[in-house]
Parts: structure tokens; C-alpha cells; sequence
């Protein structure tokens, strides 16, 4: 069994179309084979302890799915933005386990660093964001957009963070689906 290149449907073995996209598959893609832990001196202790999770490979296969956007847009509306904090704090931990960087703040360190400084820290993660997006995309064969991270930052500077979180999040789920994430 494999994956679409296309769309990333499940295909049997000697399928020659994809079900889901009608498009033409040669041959099998290779085996997306599981990640085997390698604790070596570290243990399985947790992230920064001595016995600390190894850190994964940029290009490695991520565990996140996808999520549905619009859906995403309309409870950070409803819910008067509590849904937005949610769905920040998890949009960081995907870009960190994207990119492999274990030492990197975990989404909630990010967000509280963002309340204590006033937003500034957050400006700064959206900057860098475009870089570890393009290099979590750079690993996987997928075309980057260098000035990702100055559009993040800009979009949100002018009160369209909803979109530049909508921005990060597509392309989130284009990583994702490499992988045969289902589409939310």
C-alpha cells in the first residue's frame, strides 16, 4: 500500500490511477518507513533533562494533521478568540516538530512570552516562522517562498494575523499531507 503523489490518497499495491485524483502512478513512491527512537546516552527522560528525547531530522514524517481553515477562522470568531489562542499554541508545536527542533519554545511559551512583552515576541516568532516553514519544505522536495516570514509579519502588524495564521496553517497542511494526513 501507498500514497497518491498527487493528493496523497491511500493506493494499493498495482494501482495504476488514483481513486481520489484520477492521476497516473508509474510505480509505488517509496515507503514512508516510521521513526525507530534512538535514545542513545539521552534515555526517554523528556526534551533538556539528562535521559532527553533524541531530536528529530528536518524532512522527518510528522505526526499532525491537517486542519480545515475555515473552521479554524470561524471558532477563533465565535468563541471571541479563545479558539485562536488554541489554535496558535498547536500551529507552533507543528512548525516545531516540521522543522525537527526539539530545543525550540513550545507553543505555549511562545503565547505567554507574547502576553508578557505585549505581542513583540510574537512578531518575532511570525518572522521566523517563513524560515522554518521553508526549511521543513526545502527537506521534503517542496517549493519555499523567501519572503514568507516578512509577509507573516506584516500581514499581522496590519491587524491580519487571522490570515497570516491562515497562511502558516495551508502550509502546514501541505506537510501534512505528504505524509496521508486525511484532509479535515
Amino acid at each position: 500500500m501507498f500514497n497518491c503523489p498527487s493528493c496523497g490518497a491511500p493506493m494499493q499495491d498495482g494501482q495504476r490511477f488514483c481513486a481520489k485524483c484520477g492521476a497516473q502512478v508509474s510505480a509505488p513512491a517509496a515507503p514512508i518507513t516510521p521513526i525507530t527512537p534512538n535514545y542513545g546516552s539521552y534515555g526517554a527522560g523528556g526534551y533538556g533533562a539528562p535521559g532527553g528525547y533524541p531530536s528529530r531530522g528536518p524532512g522527518s514524517p510528522v505526526t499532525f494533521q491537517q486542519k480545515n481553515i475555515a473552521i479554524c477562522i470561524i471558532l477563533s470568531l465565535v468563541t471571541c478568540g479563545i479558539y485562536l489562542i488554541v489554535w496558535f499554541i498547536n500551529m507552533v508545536d507543528n512548525v516545531n516538530e516540521a522543522t525537527g527542533d526539539t530545543t525550540a519554545n513550545s507553543g505555549g511559551t511562545v503565547f505567554l512570552l507574547g502576553l508578557v512583552t505585549c505581542g513583540i515576541y510574537e512578531f518575532i516568532w511570525l518572522y521566523k516562522c517563513g524560515d522554518q516553514l521553508n526549511a521543513a519544505k526545502a527537506s521534503r522536495g517542496l517549493p519555499v517562498d523567501s519572503n514568507a516570514g516578512i509577509m507573516y509579519l506584516l500581514l499581522t502588524i496590519f491587524g491580519l494575523g487571522l490570515v497570516a495564521y491562515a497562511l502558516i496553517q495551508s502550509e502546514l497542511n501541505k506537510i501534512a499531507a505528504l505524509y496521508g494526513a486525511p484532509p479535515a
